[in-house]
């Protein structure tokens, strides 16, 4: 899993459902939607729509995910598409459109995430979040107040063309279920980055990373992430009887 970090600026994106009623954060954009359209069927249409209607995302996509050169180059969107006509990615692109034809549970659980996240730290920014479908590279991209999902790496333990690429601990993350942890974790990382981080030992930047996760853990109230930094967070956490905001105002 990777972060991206690009420079391009995006607008918050916020619903609400009327007075007295609960204010939705977060609303998924389905720029994968567009994307799928385009590079199954070449409509031209859905290309222009994604250019304007999402032009981060889509230069996000082709410059920084598939590295395929600039969103300005001559040529660049038949290059685009003729990537996604390997038969690998057609398939993928037809499993994510069943897959997560709905994401309302997903929603349901960022949404009730950053809520108590912005409990814990009330100038928090919220981010846009939109679905993309990737080439089995990155999982999710970060990127100027940004999340984007990479559905393709997010279609099961058991899908068949991931035994050819991953291992089964791999494997084992790329879920549905992870989908969220992931988000929270990656942008987290990137709001409350390691202070000279690069003079820092890797102990100390595995300890960041552990901290972050258990946080993270706290957030879902639920264990995602296991790992023996994650249990030296929590046992520090007990042993000075420190709250989640406690760790994430002081030791973050």
């Amino acid at each position: 899993m990777t972060i991206v970090f690009v420079s391009t600026a995006c607008e918050l994106k916020l619903k609400q459902f009327g007075e007295g009623s609960q204010t939705t954060l977060i609303e998924i954009q389905r720029y994968d939607r567009l994307e799928s359209r385009y590079l199954t069927t070449g409509d031209f249409s859905a290309l222009q729509q994604m250019n304007i209607e999402y032009p981060m995302e889509t230069r996000t996509l082709i410059e920084d995910v598939l590295r395929l050169g600039e969103v300005n180059d001559p040529g660049i969107n038949s290059k685009f598409l003729q990537f996604y006509q390997d038969t690998t990615l057609q398939i993928i692109i037809t499993e994510a459109e069943v897959q997560y034809a709905s994401v309302s549970d997903i929603s349901k659980q960022l949404n009730k995430a950053f809520d108590r996240l912005r409990k814990l730290s009330p100038n928090v920014s919220i981010p846009t979040v939109y679905l993309q479908i990737g080439a089995l590279d990155q999982s999710v991209v970060v990127g100027n107040n940004s999340i984007g999902i990479s559905l393709d790496k997010y279609l099961g333990e058991y899908y068949p063309l991931y035994d050819r690429f991953y291992t089964e601990a791999q494997r084992a993350q790329m879920t549905r279920e992870h989908i969220v942890p992931d988000c929270m974790f990656f942008y987290m990382l990137s709001i409350y980055p390691l202070k000279d981080y690069e003079v820092r030992s890797q102990y100390e930047r595995d300890l960041h990373v552990g901290k972050i996760m258990w946080i993270v853990n706290n957030l879902l109230d639920k264990k995602f992430f296991s790992t023996k930094y994650v249990e030296k967070v929590d046992r520090y956490v007990r042993k000075n009887s420190l709250s989640a905001k406690q760790l994430l105002e002081n030791n973050l």
